[in-house]
């Protein structure tokens, strides 16, 4: 199975059309609809159901596309990271990231480092803890930006020197607006949005404690402005970390007792790093030895 070919049933899957695919690719039609039999052929499976005017993943589709694009992107990372010059020093530097304003230190240890190698390059990829996570396991990313405690056997990692304070995203105007804090108690009977990990999370499922049956958890995300156009709504309130959301009409109440999460850089124990990775390490040990 050739990479080329797994671009090419990636543009069809995209284009829901063989012509239009076949096009884009600068490929015949009869080639292109011959290079995706002989992959349905090589896998054993059928991909795609073609209609009329378009074309759509089978099952067994939609399964192998996920799995081409975590192949095609590991390949095209590896190809960035093996091309790097060592003495203008190029490369791509891939992290996965947790939603927190304490991304600013690795805002100022990117903006150091590109000061100094302007042809380094990065790439961020927002999610929660889970995802960030698979990401790393599959070599998609160099670096996670995670909460919580870390697997000290499968990973190393930098411990940034601040903490991040959970609270309740509420709109202005509601009955917790003027609230200095907010309780486990308040929250008994409220529709309440909270992230996937969060709902995970020993901290906030602790504070919660006997309380959490009591609570309308009407929807779980896994990122943080959606939840916030649901609040602005009045569809409920969100647990959240402070200074995601800037918007006038919203509000960030503490929890009390109060929580406090750290964060911290990972990478995988015994991962071959690149000049680049290392540089950007070593710029972020900076930022946060500063502090």
């Amino acid at each position: 199975m050739e990479i080329r070919v797994l671009q090419y049933f990636l543009a069809v899957a995209r284009e829901r059309s063989i012509s239009k695919a076949a096009e884009a690719l600068h490929l015949s039609q009869p080639t292109l609809s011959r290079q995706l039999k002989d992959l349905e052929d090589e896998l054993g499976s059928t991909l795609f159901e073609r209609g009329a005017r378009q074309i759509r993943l089978t099952d067994e589709g939609i399964i192998f596309r996920k799995r081409a694009e975590e192949i095609c992107q590991l390949v095209e990372k590896t190809l960035t990271d093996m091309t790097s010059d060592d003495k203008t020093l190029t490369g791509e530097v891939f992290i996965g990231a947790a939603e927190s304003y304490l991304f600013k230190d690795l805002a100022i240890a990117i903006k150091n480092l590109n000061r100094n190698y302007p042809l380094v390059k990065f790439t961020i990829v927002s999610g929660d803890g889970e995802s960030v996570y698979e990401q790393l396991s599959k070599g998609l990313v160099d670096f996670g930006l995670v909460f919580g405690e870390i697997d000290k056997i499968s990973y190393n990692s930098i411990t940034l020197t601040e903490t991040d304070t959970w609270g309740l995203l509420v709109r202005k105007g509601s009955e917790f607006a003027d609230y200095e804090r907010i309780t486990a108690d308040d929250l008994i009977g409220k529709n309440i949005i909270i992230s996937r990990q969060s709902f995970k999370r020993s901290e906030i499922t602790e504070w919660l404690g006997d309380k959490m049956e009591l609570i309308n958890f009407v929807a779980k995300i896994n990122l943080i402005y959606n939840a916030s156009i649901m609040v602005e709504e009045g569809f409920g309130y969100a647990i959240t970390l402070d200074k995601l959301v800037s918007n006038e009409n919203l509000k960030f109440i503490p929890l009390y007792p109060e929580i406090h999460s750290s964060l911290n850089l990972v990478w995988k124990k015994y991962q071959m790093l690149t000049d680049v990775s290392k540089k950007f390490l070593g710029e972020l040990e900076k930022v946060v030895e500063s502090k």
